[in-house]
């Protein structure tokens, strides 16, 4: 395994998810197989979220985009903190995820803004546009 890979997925981890609280996917992954949970790690986080091809912040809101299409609350939690850990602004997140209503109906974009509330709650960042 090169020190590249393995520096490219510090670094993403860290820029992604420095800060985050609660259990990471690799921490779950690693409970039931090491090995397997860091091949995971360093292929996800090493080298799919690494990638140069489009910025971070587009990235995170792609990833928020289609968890909340497919209703994956806990996981959305996680890349909404992702989001704004690299630099997507709350009115962003939830444009993005008020875009999903045409393909995943109305109560995944509810689920996914009280998630973004949550979190934007937890961060001291609430503010309600009135």
């Amino acid at each position: 395994m090169g020190e590249d890979i393995l520096e490219k997925t510090k670094a993403t981890g860290a820029l992604y998810f420095s800060g985050v609280e609660g259990e990471k996917p690799f921490e779950l992954w690693r409970d039931f197989d090491k090995e397997l949970g860091r091949d995971l790690s360093l292929f996800i986080t090493g080298k799919l979220y690494a990638r140069e091809k489009i910025p971070h912040p587009t990235r995170q809101l792609v990833t928020v985009a289609v968890l909340t299409v497919l209703s994956r609350p806990e996981e959305l939690r996680l890349h909404i903190e992702a989001a704004l850990n690299v630099g997507c602004k709350p009115a962003e997140i939830a444009e993005v995820i008020f875009q999903t209503f045409t393909y995943g109906g109305i109560p995944t974009v509810n689920t996914a803004l009280r998630v973004l509330r949550d979190v934007l709650m937890k961060r001291g960042l609430w503010t309600r546009d009135e």
